[in-house]
């Protein structure tokens, strides 16, 4: 009797072992979720972004991207003055309410050049094509899936992170136990030291059925001290 309920046990501990996702099983459904047609490779479009800082500063970013064919384009508005910048495969133009023409010290005060322009598209193809940019070469997902209660919430967390020549963050992408939709992301510099930020996101915009968080509240890990507000206005397929 004793050795038919150890087996009973067994058998029950290695259901539910099975029942466990892996890592890259996590990613595959959120995926699935978000981009069930595989459609990022391939996109297309534009999308309109409000941001909202601490400060309430407004600043809006009109995002033009092609993947497919390597032209990234962003049209900043904020306060009395428009910055262009445009990535068309190798080449880049700059300009500063419409002139490519900028003074030196335009250019130093505001930023704007086409290392900062590559930046900036990295930036955006890589917070807004997530979860699907976890399948890049460089990225190292860690086969082990957390559960973590934030803000009241119990998610499956996604730890990733990085080859050397790829970035040195480290982050945690929270997925719905249920949909496997990705509602957070948290990285840090230097885990430690508790400092980096996370990002609460809400609602969803489906732009040629990918389906893209609309909101982003940022707020620094340290004190939950409030950053900025990303807000998706519009998207859609050019």
């Amino acid at each position: 009797m004793r050795y038919f309920f150890s087996l009973i046990t067994l058998v029950v501990t290695i259901s539910s072992f099975g029942q466990e996702l892996s890592g890259e099983q996590l990613l595959e459904k959120s995926i699935a979720f978000h981009d069930p047609e595989g459609n990022w490779k391939s996109f297309n479009g534009e999308m309109l972004i409000e941001m909202e800082d601490s400060k309430n500063a407004k600043r809006s970013t009109l995002i033009e991207l092609n993947l497919p064919a390597s032209y990234f384009k962003s049209t900043v508005t904020k306060d009395n003055y428009t910055i262009e910048s445009e990535l068309n495969k190798e080449d880049c133009t700059l300009k500063y309410n419409g002139s490519t023409t900028i003074p030196p010290n335009i250019k130093d005060s505001l930023r704007i050049s086409c290392d900062r322009a590559k930046m900036m598209k990295n930036y955006y193809t890589y917070l807004y094509g997530l979860p699907m940019k976890l399948k890049d070469p460089g990225t190292i997902v860690d086969a082990r899936v957390q559960k973590k209660t934030f803000k009241g919430k119990e998610y499956l967390v996604l730890k990733a992170g990085y080859e050397k020549e790829v970035g040195k963050d480290t982050w945690y992408f929270y997925f719905d136990p249920k949909t496997y939709a990705m509602e957070v992301y948290q990285f840090f510099h230097d885990q430690s030291k508790n400092d980096g930020e996370y990002i609460l996101l809400s609602d969803m915009i489906t732009v040629n059925g990918i389906k893209i968080p609309k909101v982003r509240k940022w707020y620094y890990n340290k004190a939950d001290k409030y950053l900025a507000t990303d807000i998706l206005q519009k998207a859609s397929s050019l």
